[in-house]
């Protein structure tokens, strides 16, 4: 699988283009390297590696994913996701602990925030064992990224959203001052808000949220939620 993975690496290095890898960089705070391929290029990139290596027709590898993350350039982990998002319906509790790993190295909204909302929300949705297990602690977690998947973990499961936990994860980190983390909870609330928005208007009236998370979360909140405003 190293050898697989070292095959698409080699196959985006020929695409390499440094103006755009230098804009990509940039973006991204500098925090990693790019060979500068724009995602549709790169997907057509990963096709064709998926078509001549039948490696979809394989069982999910984890080493795969790992040997892609190893590299420094960015469209390596972004490869990696779309690998990852191809077996989702196939990913087991036991890979829960790959996607833990995948959250806190090279952590980014770019990677967390597909790991967290995808596979997952999946896996803890066939798996709820799981919430207690791990992600409980995720939410008061040392680690930013682990504390933000927790707050969006659910954020494609609509009405089965667990509306409680959703609330509490959020509280916990309410008084936050990270950029991500107040984000993370607009983002969540402003999900939910689709699904419930008595409900998340009601939270935020009531909770002292940072006015990013009030403004992210109360964005689809309809007019008539807010008489006399």
């Amino acid at each position: 699988m190293k050898k697989l993975a070292e095959q698409l690496r080699s196959m985006m290095a020929e695409k390499a283009n440094k103006e755009n890898a230098v804009h990509m960089k940039a973006y991204m705070k500098g925090k990693f390297p790019f060979f500068g391929i724009k995602t549709p290029q790169r997907r057509e990139i990963e096709k064709q590696f998926f078509t001549e290596t039948g490696i979809l027709k394989q069982p999910f590898s984890e080493e795969f994913v790992l040997s892609l993350w190893d590299f420094p350039e960015r469209e390596l982990q972004a490869a990696a996701m779309d690998y990852i998002e191809k077996f989702l319906k196939q990913l087991t509790k036991e890979h829960f602990y790959l996607m833990k790993k995948l959250i806190t190295s090279k952590s980014w909204w770019d990677t967390v925030d597909m790991l967290a909302q995808k596979p997952v929300g999946k896996i803890a949705a066939d798996h709820p064992e799981l919430i207690q297990e791990e992600i409980e602690h995720w939410a008061v977690a040392s680690d930013m990224w682990l504390r933000r998947s927790a707050i969006i973990f659910q954020l494609k499961y609509k009405e089965r959203t667990n509306e409680e936990l959703l609330y509490r994860y959020i509280t916990l980190n309410a008084d936050s001052k990270e950029f991500f983390i107040q984000k993370g909870i607009g983002w969540a609330l402003r999900e939910y808000s689709k699904t419930n928005p008595e409900s998340v208007k009601s939270f935020i009236s009531s909770h002292r949220l940072a006015p990013l998370s009030v403004r992210e979360g109360s964005r689809h909140l309809p007019a008539r939620l807010f008489p006399g405003e």
